[in-house]
């Protein structure tokens, strides 16, 4: 009997480190790492580098830091930082080793040739150690999270929103992508990013502009790939301030061409006892504290008397009340509704991978 209960044991202890092994080694190979590091296995009795992220095809950029190890010669072992050239040094070996946008095997196999001349059948274990020559994407402005992230493959405007949270109600129609610098390792007969002149380098950074409703309609020509170094601007609307007899007075967000009409219907419409004359407050160019007043008749837009007014950011919308606002109580609404909406900035925080 204790033979038989030794004989079970033994059985379901390997069964264990067999479902044990099976999913480490799918935890390496589908799921993200925190360093996205690359680590060396064994193929053929070859040691290759295999890719815990998923990343088989990094292309290595100057700054970047290899680490090599050759089976029981310890002298060639070591950290290597690829130089700003895009070559790596390596020990008792004259020549630089071209790495820049080539992979860790295309490095691998030089190292070889090289090694071949001073050792017989040289076993090499090469994997990235750090990725640095690639700088943060940062996408900002009127999303729920705004965020960094590390960029080490290929991802889209979409799906670079969709880990931000998508666009509040604050975005205004318009995405701002800023290539910061150039483009490390571009893929073949890829298109690049438009450089400004030389006269315009170093005053102005290459950027292009695309629009919210493009990239939620799936037109391709709105959804570009984005690169290291790009910074994401997701313009935020002026606000306009709606009070006096409507059913919820509030500030609201400015969409292009936004009118009178559209605004007094955003706040629930006029109240019953509202009266038809509108005053509009608007701030006068070059001052921070001096609005001029604009009156209109409600029901001479509506009749089509006269056409609907296009409002501007930061009008103040007075509906149906006898007395015009004080200059004092314009203000604190106008700084009120901003302070409240103020913009998220990116000052440290989690930083996101994207592998």
């Amino acid at each position: 009997m204790n033979m038989l209960k030794r004989i079970c044991s033994v059985f379901v202890a390997a069964i264990l480190c067999c479902t044990a092994t099976d999913f480490a080694l799918a935890q390496s190979s589908g799921s993200s790492s925190a360093s996205g590091n690359l680590s060396a296995g064994q193929t053929g009795g070859v040691a290759t580098a295999a890719n815990q992220s998923g990343i088989r095809d990094y292309r290595i950029g100057p700054g970047d830091l290899l680490d090599m190890r050759v089976m029981n010669e310890p002298q060639f072992d070591g950290t290597f930082e690829v130089e700003s050239d895009g070559g790596v040094f390596v020990p008792f070996i004259d020549d630089y080793i071209s790495a820049k946008c080539r992979t860790v095997d295309e490095i691998r196999a030089d190292v070889l040739v090289h090694l071949a001349t001073l050792l017989r059948k040289p076993r090499v274990s090469l994997i990235v150690k750090e990725k640095r020559s690639r700088s943060n994407a940062v996408i900002h402005g009127a999303v729920r999270f705004p965020q960094q992230f590390q960029m080490y493959r290929r991802a889209r405007l979409l799906e670079i929103v969709g880990y931000a949270g998508g666009f509040t109600e604050q975005a205004n129609g318009v995405i701002r992508v800023t290539q910061t610098e150039p483009v490390l390792c571009p893929e073949p007969g890829e298109a690049l990013p438009v450089v400004p002149a030389e006269s315009d380098a170093l005053t102005q950074l290459p950027f292009t502009v695309y629009k919210v409703e493009d990239l939620k309609t799936g037109k391709l020509d709105a959804n570009p790939v984005v690169r290291p170094g790009d910074i994401i601007s997701v313009e935020e609307a002026a606000p306009v301030y709606v009070t006096g007899l409507v059913v919820a007075p509030q500030g609201v967000y400015l969409r292009p061409q936004s009118t009178l009409t559209t605004v007094i219907a955003q706040v629930g419409g006029m109240r019953k006892e509202a009266k038809n004359e509108i005053k509009i407050y608007r701030k006068k160019p070059n001052t921070t504290s001096d609005f001029e007043t604009i009156a209109v008749n409600y029901g001479d837009i509506r009749k089509q008397k006269m056409p609907d007014i296009v409002l501007q950011p930061y009008d103040v919308v007075e509906v149906g009340e006898s007395s015009a606002f004080s200059r004092k109580r314009i203000l604190d609404t106008v700084v009120g509704f901003a302070t409240q909406g103020a913009g998220q900035v990116i000052t440290g925080g989690v930083t996101r991978v994207i592998y």
